[in-house]
């Protein structure tokens, strides 16, 4: 009685630590699973969207080798990739900082012309932010250049980083 009492505990123990090492369950599976002692989630998700969703590797080169928006020519559009860009201004002063967002963004498309910009509202601040960068490295470097071509916009320039759907 006994034998058969740890054959079978072994034969169950075997089939756990077999079922545990095949299981390759996607993020959406773990969520989609029910937990004792929490609450049930479900997502739909269409088949078509399994596998779409990917993250871009910074590592991977670009023969295109610019810094601006053709850096990511060779990325699949519907891509996540991380990209840095240049904070050149940031003010949460609703009267003013709209006007200044917009004036330093004509002052550098004067100089830079190629160079992408935006002025965007994300509450309570305003911001510009200008470029496209593959590398934190070739933020930095356009950064200096600009801090020498612009030297009234003080310390207030930083590299940021960003993640884009492309």
């Amino acid at each position: 009685m006994k034998k058969s009492i740890y054959i079978f505990f072994i034969l169950t123990l075997i089939s756990i630590c077999v079922s545990a090492q095949s299981d390759h369950k996607t993020i959406i599976d773990e969520i989609n699973s029910s937990k004792w002692g929490q609450g049930d989630v479900k997502v739909m998700q269409d088949d078509i969207l399994q596998g779409k969703i990917a993250v871009y590797n910074e590592d991977a080169t670009d023969s295109a080798g610019d810094s601006d928006s053709h850096a990511f020519g060779n990325v699949p559009p519907g891509t996540r990739v991380r990209e840095y860009k240049i904070q050149v201004f940031m003010g949460n002063n609703q009267q003013q900082s709209k006007r200044e967002a917009e004036s330093k963004q004509a002052q550098i498309k004067k100089v830079y012309p190629e160079m992408r910009t935006s002025v965007s509202f994300q509450s309570p601040f305003w911001r510009l932010r200008v470029g496209s960068f593959r590398t934190k490295e070739e933020a930095e470097d356009m950064l200096q250049d600009m801090r020498k071509s612009f030297p009234s916009f003080g310390r207030e320039m930083t590299v940021v980083s960003e993640v884009v759907k492309r």
